[in-house]
């Protein structure tokens, strides 16, 4: 799996007893997972998938930021 540059915001999630995971600079972008670690990984294998469908579909694929400022 290629080193993942963008940035996950993690947090436990009451409602769906699972870890979310959003990647915020690749629209859409998800995951979850029982544990924190397997969210991770989910969310790894996600950004992989979001990358390779927008390649497919030939849409521009945002570069990593790194640290987001929220308002």
């Amino acid at each position: 799996m290629a080193d993942i540059k963008y940035e996950m915001i993690i947090y436990w999630s009451e409602k769906d007893l699972n870890f979310l995971v959003e990647v915020p600079e690749l629209p859409g972008c998800m995951a979850d997972g029982k544990t924190y670690e397997e969210a991770i990984k989910n969310a790894q294998a996600v950004v992989q998938e979001w990358i390779e469908i927008a390649k497919s579909l030939g849409r521009e694929i945002p570069k990593p930021k790194g640290k987001l400022i929220y308002a």
